[in-house]
């Protein structure tokens, strides 16, 4: 199967990039086609991959602030030569679904959600902490930028969801069917000996759409040991508002966040996400949940198995929860158990099935 994939831009680090190097992994010599790649905001390793960015690549300024440039972007992706390949599948979530690939060429996107800022426009700006100069801006632009898109969907020949979220935007948007793969979670070797201590735990960028903020506030009042993992644009807010049972940590690696994650009494989650895979890692590291009852939470918790919803976005839903938490055991076993059924491989047996039955299709 001669393959290709693209992506809508390499220009940061986060899960959409884990996505692609679990299908970089199954075919290491596919090309990665995509708008714009900033190596330098990247693991050195992608520098030995074969990745192809559009003519956007070359315009000067785009990198530093690509948003200005998104009318493009729709010309950027219709302009890569997808020729001579088999399946092409695109792993996005704006604007790389819309590549034009031949007759006799499968397209499979694995869709991460439907452009945000085209459909859910005032949820994304606040999202996004979008500045005034790009309110003032957007706007004239997406009623043109939302009809491509839903045209742009007419040219996949077959949708993969995330979850069921984004499946129901799919159908929304797109009018079209797709099926569920769960994103791949690294779920990795338990700590060994690794004990409950007493803190709660978020590991999370800190940005508006996380809800950090409703966690601080709950944990303010609840007087227990809260620590937070990880750096963003409301760092300072957030740490400006915390009492001091509330711990910012900053940045940690991998082998830092499996062990925060096997000793927490519990992992808290309080945004909503297409899927969120924190959560699973935390279940993989033998501990329960507490989240937010919206999004890919939905399809990975198991409500008083594997962790609690707290089903309003409030500090006092949120402190409810951390009460019935106190009430409720969890099994280890069963938590990591739940986790394994995400897993990377799992991930890679069902993504591969899909593209070769699109392969087999087109004959």
């Amino acid at each position: 199967m001669n393959l290709a994939i693209v992506c809508s831009w390499l220009n940061q680090y986060g899960g959409a990039e884990r996505v692609l190097e679990a299908v970089h992994e199954m075919y290491p010599t596919a090309p990665v086609y995509t708008s714009l790649y900033k190596p330098e905001s990247l693991p050195s390793y992608y520098r030995t991959w074969d990745i192809r960015p559009s003519f956007l690549d070359r315009l000067p300024f785009i990198k530093h602030w690509p948003g200005l440039f998104l009318p493009l972007f729709p010309l950027g992706f219709e302009s890569l030569d997808l020729r001579g390949y088999d399946v092409v599948l695109s792993l996005t979530s704006a604007f790389g679904h819309g590549i034009i690939t031949p007759a006799e060429t499968a397209h499979v996107c694995y869709c991460l959600t439907p452009t945000r800022f085209l459909w859910n426009y005032h949820a994304y700006i606040e999202r996004e902490g979008v500045g005034r100069i790009g309110r003032a801006f957007l706007p004239l632009f997406l009623n043109g930028l939302r009809t491509w898109d839903r045209l742009a969907a007419d040219r996949v020949d077959r949708f993969i969801a995330i979850s069921r979220t984004v499946q129901a935007r799919i159908a929304k948007y797109y009018r079209r069917e797709s099926r569920i793969i769960y994103p791949p979670v690294d779920t990795g070797a338990p700590v060994i000996g690794a004990e409950s201590e007493d803190y709660f735990l978020i590991v999370s960028r800190l940005v508006p759409y996380k809800r950090v903020d409703l966690a601080v506030r709950a944990f303010n009042e609840l007087g227990l040991p809260l620590r937070i993992a990880g750096e963003g644009r409301d760092g300072a807010a957030l740490r400006a508002m915390a009492r001091p049972n509330v711990e910012f940590l900053g940045y940690v690696d991998e082998r830092e966040k499996r062990e925060l994650m096997a000793r927490c009494r519990a992992f808290i989650f309080p945004g909503e996400e297409d899927f969120g895979i924190a959560p699973l890692e935390a279940m993989a590291a033998g501990r329960p949940v507490i989240a937010y009852a919206a999004g890919g939470a939905l399809d990975t918790i198991i409500e008083g198995q594997t962790g609690l919803f707290f089903r309003q976005a409030t500090p006092d839903s949120l402190i409810e929860a951390v009460h019935r938490l106190e009430e409720t055991s969890f099994d280890t076993q069963l938590l990591r158990a739940h986790a394994e059924r995400f897993n990377v491989a799992r991930f890679q047996r069902e993504l591969d099935q899909a593209l070769l039955e699109a392969c087999r299709e087109r004959g």
